[in-house]
């Protein structure tokens, strides 16, 4: 079935004046989301390139706030052309920003002062000071000193705006001690914070006694996910690992003594001693082997998907249930298509259960279902499949004549990623609007040209097409958002010179 007939632009104005809404506090949000889907998909609208910069130093986007000078210096995009909020005092190279997360106030939470229901950056610096900066002001709001023992590096969101993980740099130890063969018995810190108000969780080492040689480990809605070079990943209850080696209950602001030592948590030079300190192997609670670690937990029920651990089975994804780790119906996934640059997978954003499969010249949207006549077992089916715009080589294996009179087929095979062919390069999802948006780009003589499409997340249909302006060079790194009204672009080329081309929604007709 396609999609039901909807009441136009004038219709839903219209009805939003006469207040024809249902008693659900959303209604009028999802109405007014619903206008301005219509407004940006409609033939007669255009996105005009508002606003370009270049800079020498990375920049940022997030939620409507383009971040330039590690984050010093904040541009607001929402108006009719960017300007600026705020930009930092200087500051030496020990108090850069290396790391930041945009934390929005949530619903219905009373907080302790007016200023925490408006929106802060959490930012780390090089000198392991963990700050909430004010995202309208650029006024530090609060401050909390880290540790001397470590050197934190890594923001992330453990439960995406309640809960953050602060990651330290693994610890490889000196060359000499290496050289000796001295083993660094911890080899990274997690140090784990609710926000607003802040409140410590507590730090956690991840030891080499316990865990083995880890390459890396991460906490994920309160799974510690820990990964080695051999592709295991293993999964541990962070609440269970808490409450069982947890040494101390620590609070923010009160004396402590620890070591012989005394000093207030969260201020230096004192900072936060390290209070989970793992003595035994915590219970194991899910185990798995994959490529590179490629490893994703989604969809209804639970499956995971990973790639099976030999190099020749790069491209080839398992999806398997979660609770017995049986293969899905359909569940091997593999593109089969001859390009440079691999194909990627992932669960929809959405929250529908359905996955999302890239290839350069096709995104297919995977859906999982339960078998018929058997509630236990599930299968892989394809939703919907959005096509690159190809036209055949015409020239393609066509015979040549020699002068002598004879023909020699020519054999060869195109990539399928070939610049000259249309390729995908980005998708992603706009959830306010339930659009897909997918980057595709073609190189045109020596120039590469891309136009950002927007599809129906629920059909797949092609709804809008937006040129991008300015030349796409395959071998630079490239980011593209999609955000309500506005398309930004931001390009790194050699030499760490960045560019931020800025298109707002312009030209709306009724």
């Amino acid at each position: 079935m396609g999609p039901s007939q909807k009441p136009n632009v004038c219709g839903r104005l219209s009805r939003r004046a006469l207040g024809f809404f249902s008693r659900d506090a959303g209604m009028v949000q999802r109405t007014n989301l619903g206008i301005l889907r219509a407004l940006v998909c409609q033939e007669s609208t255009k996105f005009k390139n508002v606003w370009t910069t270049h800079s020498k130093s990375p920049i940022a986007y997030e939620r409507g706030r383009i971040y330039f000078n590690n984050y010093r210096c904040c541009i607001s995009s929402v108006a009719s052309e960017p300007r600026k909020l705020y930009e930092m005092p200087r500051c030496s190279k020990s108090e850069k920003i290396e790391d930041a997360l945009l934390w929005e106030c949530p619903v219905g939470e009373m907080l302790p002062s007016p200023s925490d229901y408006k929106s802060s950056l959490i930012a780390l610096t090089a000198h392991n000071w963990l700050l909430r900066i004010s995202a309208t002001t650029g006024k530090v709001l609060e401050k909390i000193y880290l540790a001397s023992y470590c050197k934190f590096r890594y923001l992330s969101w453990d439960t995406p705006q309640e809960v953050i993980a602060v990651k330290s740099a693994q610890n490889k130890g000196s060359t000499l001690a290496r050289q000796a063969g001295i083993q660094q018995p911890v080899l990274l810190y997690l140090a784990v914070f609710h926000v607003l108000p802040f409140s410590l969780i507590g730090i956690l080492e991840i030891n080499k006694k316990i865990f083995g040689n880890v390459t890396d480990a991460t906490l994920s809605h309160g799974i510690l996910i820990v990964m080695y070079s051999s592709g295991l990943v293993r999964l541990y209850s962070f609440q269970a690992i808490t409450k069982q080696f947890m040494q101390q209950k620590l609070d923010l602001g009160c004396a402590c003594r620890w070591g012989g030592t005394t000093g207030t948590v969260g201020e230096a030079p004192f900072g936060i001693p390290c209070n989970i300190k793992i003595t035994d192997t915590p219970p194991l609670l899910f185990e798995v082997s994959s490529l590179e670690n490629a490893f994703q937990i989604g969809g209804h029920p639970w499956h995971y998907i990973i790639t099976p651990n030999k190099k020749k089975q790069k491209g080839v994804f398992h999806i398997c249930a979660l609770k017995d780790n049986s293969l899905a119906k359909n569940g091997i996934q593999e593109m089969e298509c001859c390009s440079l640059e691999s194909d990627w997978i992932y669960f929809h954003p959405d929250a529908s259960g359905r996955i999302i499969h890239v290839g350069p010249n096709q995104v297919k949207v995977l859906k999982l279902s339960e078998v018929e006549n058997n509630s236990a077992q599930h299968q892989i089916s394809e939703d919907f499949v959005i096509l690159a715009n190809r036209e055949r080589n015409k020239n393609e294996n066509l015979p040549t004549v020699t002068a002598s009179g004879r023909v020699v087929k020519r054999s060869f095979t195109i990539l399928d990623d070939d610049p000259e062919q249309e390729t995908f390069k980005i998708v992603d999802y706009e959830d306010e609007l339930d659009l897909l948006s997918v980057v595709a780009v073609t190189q045109i003589d020596t120039e590469g040209k891309a136009h950002l499409d927007f599809h129906c997340n629920e059909y797949g249909t092609l709804l809008k097409s937006i040129p991008l302006m300015e030349s796409w060079d395959v071998t630079y790194s490239h980011e593209v958002y999609f955000d309500r009204d506005l398309v930004l672009h931001i390009e790194q080329k050699p030499s760490r010179v960045f560019s931020c081309y800025v298109y707002q929604m312009d030209g709306m007709e009724f």
